[in-house]
């Protein structure tokens, strides 16, 4: 309980972190309220307010459509949101695991592992995306899963370099010594430590998930219409600039905000848990 205090009074005095903490909360209030903050039915046709510019009943506007593209950036929201969670979820599932039994075991199965990391590294991950999705039919569960097997290497290096430190501790080794199991030490007493490292990177792969995310509903594969996400809305805009530089506009501010905001609670929990950092800021 002291250790989570020190930490939680070492990220609250960075205020960027704050501030990027503040605003992911707001996107989780505007993800899960949707339905009740949207004034209108993202798909809802008004051919009426075509084009129309923001004004106190459409707060940013309409589109092509009449659509209300206030309400269609809240559902946006949330569709981003999902895809970034969940395609995380899926690369730390995948990339603890590899890192884990890599990490323990060391050995050829070391070796083999990370020479299939480095393979997939070597890979343009958009570019295998892209790939893949060009052969299936693209929907919101084929990108989150594309996202998360294409993105867990980095999860399992951090895993791997983690648990060759932790596995030649004392506490290991005594439990080793009582005849504690592999899955046990491996579950019980290495994973927990092993997992200050990820919650940094995990919250900045949510951003770059969120990122792919839109650049594919941007190219027309990710996300399709009518359901609102943040790129497609900008592919509408790009199509419409001339006339129309809202549609652009705020679609393109909610991906920015989002993704600084992760970035900038990421670096908040890096220099938390990491003291060196703590003490070379105090000296």
């Amino acid at each position: 309980m002291k250790g989570f205090r020190i930490f939680l009074n070492r990220f609250l005095t960075n205020r960027l972190a704050v501030a990027g903490a503040f605003v992911v909360m707001l996107l989780f209030i505007a993800a899960v309220f949707a339905p009740f903050i949207a004034p209108y039915d993202p798909q809802r046709i008004d051919a009426y307010h075509v084009f129309s510019p923001p004004s106190p009943g459409h707060l940013f506007g309409t589109d092509e459509l009449g659509r209300d593209v206030f309400s269609r950036v809240l559902w946006g929201t949330r569709v981003s949101l999902e895809v970034g969670f969940a395609a995380y979820g899926i690369a730390l599932f995948v990339g603890i695991i590899v890192g884990a039994i890599s990490g323990y075991y060391g050995g050829w199965v070391d070796s083999t592992l990370m020479r299939f990391v480095d393979i997939m590294l070597n890979f343009p991950t958009l570019f295998l995306i892209l790939a893949v999705i060009a052969i299936m039919e693209p929907n919101i569960i084929i990108i989150m899963v594309v996202i998360g097997i294409t993105g867990w290497m980095d999860v399992a290096r951090l895993v791997r370099a983690e648990f060759l430190t932790l596995k030649e501790r004392e506490f290991i080794l005594a439990a080793k010594a009582i005849g504690a199991g592999d899955l046990r030490i491996i579950s019980r007493h290495m994973l927990p430590n092993a997992m200050a490292p990820v919650f940094v990177s995990a919250t900045m792969g949510v951003a770059g998930a969120i990122l792919i995310e839109s650049s594919l509903s941007f190219l027309g594969l990710g996300v399709q219409p009518p359901m609102p996400s943040w790129g497609n809305m900008l592919a509408s805009g790009r199509d419409n600039i001339g006339v129309a530089w809202w549609l652009s506009v705020f679609p393109g501010l909610a991906i920015l905000i989002t993704v600084l905001s992760y970035n900038l609670v990421g670096e908040g929990l890096r220099d938390a848990l990491d003291p060196r950092l703590w003490e070379a800021g105090r000296s």
